[in-house]
């Protein structure tokens, strides 16, 4: 092989691979649940993150008030409040589409070229990433302050499911080990 197709080839590589990088990041950004809502993984939630990356944790608190709402029976300014988290979450999911959908149209410009800057992909996709953390954390802030204002039998009824949801995952935790441990011994012997 000459010297300009293994450059070739490990640009190729090098994009591919910060393209499936990107691609990761997108759908993290816009899960399958709609409007960082139920399921969503985006911005609504408690914190860090969780065992499926960014987003996951950050939805669970706007989840799990969104889908106790009937539960909750809120009074008049807490369902003003409601109404501003979902808004504010759709708001901040078209947004990080709209992000999103420029990295994509950077990354085929790059891509078309002779010699991609490969660079300039990634700090554009840092950027995004930076300016989707800041929107998941202001809506997760949001419905924090709605579960700050709820009345003590309101604030059980989130703590329930949300106990709930946890056990539900640790027994799926679990016989994920038991089928990988099963797995492992049948391929091993």
């Amino acid at each position: 092989m000459t010297m300009q197709s293994n450059l070739r080839r490990i640009t190729l590589v090098t994009a591919a691979a910060l393209a499936m990088a990107l691609g990761a990041g997108v759908a993290v950004a816009q899960p399958a649940g709609g409007a960082y809502g139920p399921g969503s993984g985006g911005p609504h939630g408690l914190g860090a993150g969780g065992p499926h990356g960014p987003g996951a944790g950050d939805a669970m608190i706007g989840h799990l008030i969104e889908r106790a709402k009937t539960q909750l029976n809120l009074d008049t300014s807490q369902q003003m409040a409601f109404d501003a988290a979902v808004k504010q979450a759709k708001s901040a999911r078209e947004e990080a589409r709209v992000r999103h959908q420029q990295v994509k149209e950077a990354m085929q410009v790059q891509l078309a070229k002779e010699d991609p800057d490969l660079r300039a992909l990634a700090t554009m996709a840092d950027e995004v990433a930076q300016q989707d953390r800041k929107a998941r954390n202001e809506v997760r802030d949001q419905w924090l302050n709605l579960y700050g204002n709820f009345r003590p039998e309101q604030k059980a009824v989130v703590r329930d499911m949300l106990q709930k949801r946890m056990a539900h995952a640790e027994t799926f935790r679990q016989k994920m080990h038991e089928w990988m441990q099963q797995h492992r011994g049948a391929t091993s012997g």
